[in-house]
């Protein structure tokens, strides 16, 4: 634990001068920290989510996968080896596929893994070779009902009002396991006081089938967001808006064209407002520009001229300073 409060103490230093965000109202534009501060610290790590809370974004995220024994792991993948050290401490526990799976391990055996930064297995490269370095530090996998209880905590201590955005991840592949992660994580939600739109909790999922069931199977009232993943499925906003409060779209599916220096957007913000839903693109990263010459760019066009209502960041301190300004 040591290297979280070394990292609370020195991000709460880094995030001072950011003010704090009071508004639990889903009116005005919102900051998702993406795995954390996954741009300065390896994802979903407990030290990434510290380092995230004292940059006073609105929310952050949870990436939601089963262990054996029913215990919701963050962590954005099905799969174990390409952010920890697995294949090392456990080399014959990989499916017949070579991968290893969190599933197969239960909670007291995923905390004798290392997390490291993201990288390719199969080469050992680094994803993001000018973050963290890949290999070092002291990081380990936790619970959601962990992360609750340290996020709920600093909410009590800190006096500030930060959220949970939880996704359940791969339902199918958990269903075929025999498991049920949408019932669990609701339920572990519910104990923890997170059961209405009113609580600063946004419930989100890529597979349409089962946040429908979410809604309408396992009556939950949260604010629900169904992530968008390839650009046909923006033409389901009308079923979506039957069961869904946002949508969660790849940024470029907002994006056009760019004609002189101004971009053509896609009807897809348009849309999705005309029947009630939120916009939260997913991910603003001031790493990877592709189409923009600066993040301010990337946050000015997307925000402000495409009028999303909030935004997946691997930079929370960037976008919460950017949004404070306008």
């Amino acid at each position: 634990m040591k290297n979280i409060y070394f990292i609370l103490v020195l991000s709460t230093i880094i995030g001072c001068n950011n003010p704090v965000k009071t508004s639990t109202k889903m009116d005005t534009k919102i900051v998702i920290a993406h795995r954390g501060a996954s741009g300065y610290l390896p994802e979903h790590t407990m030290e990434a989510k510290a380092m995230a809370y004292a940059m006073k974004p609105d929310y952050l995220e949870q990436d939601l996968v089963l262990s054996k024994d029913d215990v919701p792991m963050v962590i954005h993948d099905i799969e174990l080896d390409d952010v920890t050290d697995v294949a090392q401490k456990y080399p014959n526990r990989k499916r017949e596929d070579g991968r290893f799976y969190v599933i197969d391990f239960t909670f007291d055996e995923l905390q004798q893994l290392n997390v490291t930064e993201r990288f390719n297995p199969k080469t050992g490269k680094q994803f993001y070779p000018n973050r963290f370095p890949k290999g070092k530090g002291n990081f380990k996998l936790h619970s959601l009902q962990q992360e609750i209880e340290f996020i709920q905590g600093l909410n009590t201590s800190t006096g500030n009002n930060i959220g949970i955005y939880p996704e359940i991840k791969n339902p199918a592949f958990h269903h075929k396991n025999g498991k049920d992660i949408a019932k669990i994580t609701l339920q572990i939600l519910s104990d923890y006081g997170y059961t209405t739109k009113k609580d600063k909790c946004i419930f989100q999922c890529f597979d349409a089938k089962e946040l429908e069931r979410v809604r309408k199977e396992l009556k939950s009232d949260l604010f629900l967001v169904q992530l968008i993943e390839f650009p046909e499925e923006a033409n389901n906003l009308d079923y979506y808006a039957r069961y869904a409060n946002g949508i969660g779209p790849w940024y470029k599916q907002i994006l056009d064209k760019k004609t002189g220096d101004k971009w053509i957007f896609t009807s897809l913000v348009d849309d999705a407002h005309k029947l009630g839903l939120k916009v939260h693109p997913y991910t603003f990263r001031a790493d990877q520009l592709d189409e923009f010459s600066s993040f301010d760019e990337m946050m000015q066009v997307l925000f402000f001229e495409a009028n999303i209502d909030g935004g997946f960041t691997d930079f929370p301190d960037k976008m919460v300073e950017f949004l404070a300004k306008k």
